[in-house]
């Protein structure tokens, strides 16, 4: 039985993946800070991952499902703040650095104690540099970049059985980018989906989403930072 647990399953991408996985015939559980919002899954529990019961509701949704091979992470939050407002700065670090690392940890936890397993998350081609018009998003999506890496490291030295999968998206067209703004090369959420889900069950490593980014980024890290710094990427 292959049973996975998907967070941040409300919408998006994450909706998307939980539903492919679902009809490929795993055993899906998912969770949102929005329980009303998740449909007729099964198993289906209320978690805000940046409260400090989240771990302790998630290990409880693993024991309803019956176990867990692949924890799915797709809870995250950004937004462009030019004026870096302080409120979006601070609940963007909360939720994609505080609330990233409490349940992704917990899933590590909880896979080297059971034999190991597979962690896949949404980071985002924003972590390969500094975005001026996103700060906090940029810089938290960096961080997952990194924590994901270590971690995978660390099961390597431990010799562990768990499994990661950086999935590392251009903008793709969900509610988290209807703010306004324009976005370009945007990506349908069922495609990419599908392809997050091929790269879990081909165990890559690390995947960007999709080859029009893999190109831009590779340009990106190219770019010098004297040059970086002085791109007009705000209006």
């Amino acid at each position: 039985m292959k049973r996975a647990i998907v967070v941040g399953a409300s919408s998006g991408i994450g909706r998307e993946v939980a539903r492919v996985l679902k009809e490929r015939g795993w055993t899906v559980g998912v969770a949102a800070r929005r329980l009303e919002l998740l449909g007729d899954f099964e198993h289906a529990a209320q978690i805000d991952v940046n409260s400090e019961e989240a771990g302790r509701q998630l290990l409880a949704l693993i024991e309803r499902v019956g176990g867990m091979d692949l924890y799915f992470h797709a809870s995250g939050i950004g937004k462009q703040n030019p004026e870096l407002r302080e409120d979006i700065e601070l609940r963007t670090v909360e939720t994609n650095g505080l609330g990233f690392t409490r349940m992704v940890g917990t899933a590590y936890r909880y896979m080297a104690s059971h034999g190991g397993g597979h962690i896949a998350v949404i980071s985002s081609i924003a972590g390969t540099k500094g975005l001026g018009p996103a700060p906090s998003y940029s810089a938290t999506k960096a961080l997952q970049n990194t924590y994901i890496q270590a971690l995978e490291q660390l099961s390597n030295t431990r010799k562990l059985n768990i499994r990661f999968t950086d999935i590392r998206p251009g903008f793709v067209a969900t509610d988290l980018l209807n703010d306004g703004n324009s976005y370009p090369l945007l990506l349908n959420k069922v495609k990419v989906a599908e392809e997050i889900v091929r790269s879990i069950e081909r165990r890559r490593h690390v995947r960007i989403v999709d080859w029009r980014w893999r190109i831009i980024t590779a340009l990106w890290r190219r770019i010098p930072r004297c040059i970086w710094r002085r791109l007009p990427l705000t209006k």
